[in-house]
């Protein structure tokens, strides 16, 4: 058995020998074809996917969204509010038609738009607007006309409004698109197949993905065609894409701050808040955003352009806190920030200590978020000027930092209950003063971001 096993391997070598000597031309023809078609697929899989996608816009995001709370971009293109805010806080009309206000500035009266549609068809009317407040009183006249009466004068009420009316399972009134489908598990929307409600727009498909590394990847391979970046040196990365444009813009909603913990005795100091921010160097920070010098954005019309600009003073940031230093030796402050933020923290943290300061710097999540001196955060800035949720001593902001200044308290009430937009301009400018005198928090910038899209 041993001898025919031998005998039999030696005859297919043989003839293996023989095949490939006869055949040594083809054989290398077709590898060297197969290893070029190979390798174009994957230099060119990008471009034929986008090809064969190239009706639809595909936005990828790097974050997961539940059914129930899908981001405000899509929310406001599948659906309208009674109203629309512009950049410069004015309002216009969109489900509404007219309103009015009335009993001395309590009541306001909204007429809607008649014939207007759900994305469904049926008819959109005053019992389908939900939207809930605290305090308000609703009142239905008819199909076309709805009231909010309010227990005090609020100016700044309509802004409310402007949020998008949906029902369920997702229909909206008005909107530029309606949503096809939904891709999900366990409630974690993973695709959102949006369809065109006019014949001159594109469909749109989102993707949402675990994290950056991800999204980035699909960018790379073609199967997403859109995706923003919060991080210059990822978005560098694409300027060389010869089809590919790096769209850099400021993001004036989110302002990076420095919130003080008032809770602690030595932050109380408003000399030693004041080192704290002259000791920071904003020159590092200029690649990262746009420097701010104030809580209201640059192009709000109620931007006070007199303040004094927050200055990098080390020499005088080093005497204030020498001044302090057998009070700030005893204890180290704690600098907290989240995950995603730590290189900023660092760049903040390496000053505080070059000046004098003893810290921890500290990586925290959203249920330790109370357990910090300095905190490295972004505030959400609304297009009004109105920050009574954030400074108010009665909200809860202000609560977890311990902060109350009964002057600032005077100004945001009365900049929302004062008609006068000039009136309110001049509030808001000795607002933005007091805030700086009292460098009540350190506000450092409005961080870029970057647009990465298929040309």
């Amino acid at each position: 058995m041993t001898f025919f096993k031998k005998k039999t391997f030696r005859y297919f070598r043989w003839f293996l020998h023989d095949f490939i000597v006869k055949n040594s031309k083809t054989i290398f023809l077709s590898a060297f074809i197969s290893t070029i078609v190979i390798v174009s697929s994957i230099t060119v899989s990008p471009q034929i996917i986008q090809l064969i996608s190239s009706r639809n816009q595909i936005i990828g995001y790097d974050f997961s969204v539940r059914i129930d709370s899908l981001p405000e971009e899509i929310n406001n293109k599948i659906s309208n509010g009674l109203l629309f805010v512009n950049n410069k806080g004015e309002i216009y009309p969109l489900l509404a038609s007219s309103w009015e206000k009335l009993n001395n500035g309590l009541t306001y009266r909204f007429h809607i738009k008649k014939d207007v549609l759900w994305n469904d068809g049926t008819l959109f009317t005053v019992k389908d607007i939900s939207y809930k407040f605290k305090d308000v009183a609703v009142k239905r006249i008819g199909n076309y006309t709805i009231e909010y009466t309010l227990k005090k004068p609020f100016t700044n009420f309509p802004l409310y409004l402007t949020r998008p009316i949906i029902k369920y399972p997702y229909i909206g009134v008005g909107g530029l698109y309606s949503i096809d489908r939904i891709k999900q598990k366990q409630g974690i929307v993973s695709e959102i197949h949006l369809a065109s409600n006019r014949k001159d727009l594109s469909p749109i498909l989102y993707r949402f993905f675990d994290n950056e590394a991800q999204m980035v990847s699909a960018y790379k391979l073609g199967t997403i065609h859109e995706m923003t970046l919060n991080k210059k040196n990822l978005a560098d990365v694409f300027l060389t894409w010869s089809n590919t444009e790096v769209i850099k813009k400021t993001d004036y909603s989110r302002l990076f701050t420095l919130f003080f913990n008032y809770n602690n005795p030595l932050l109380k100091e408003r000399e030693l808040r004041s080192g704290i921010s002259s000791s920071i160097d904003r020159s590092k920070l200029e690649s990262l955003g746009m420097i701010a010098d104030t809580s209201i954005s640059p192009l709000s019309w109620a931007y006070n352009n007199t303040i004094k600009q927050n200055t990098y003073d080390l020499e005088l940031a080093q005497k204030i806190i020498y001044k302090y230093k057998t009070s700030t030796d005893s204890g180290k402050l704690n600098v907290s920030t989240y995950y995603e933020y730590l290189d900023v923290a660092d760049l903040i943290n390496s000053d505080l200590k070059s000046v004098g300061l003893s810290t921890n710097l500290n990586v925290i999540s959203n249920s330790d978020s109370s357990d910090f001196d300095i905190l490295l955060t972004y505030m959400k800035i609304p297009v009004d000027p109105d920050q009574y949720y954030y400074w108010h001593s009665s909200q809860n902001l202000a609560n977890a930092l311990h902060y109350k200044n009964l002057k600032i308290d005077k100004f945001l009430e009365d900049a929302r209950a004062i008609e006068s937009m000039q009136e309110r301009k001049q509030i808001y400018f000795d607002f933005q003063k007091v805030m700086n005198d009292d460098t009540t928090a350190v506000f450092l910038f409005y961080p870029y971001v970057y647009t990465i899209k298929r040309k």
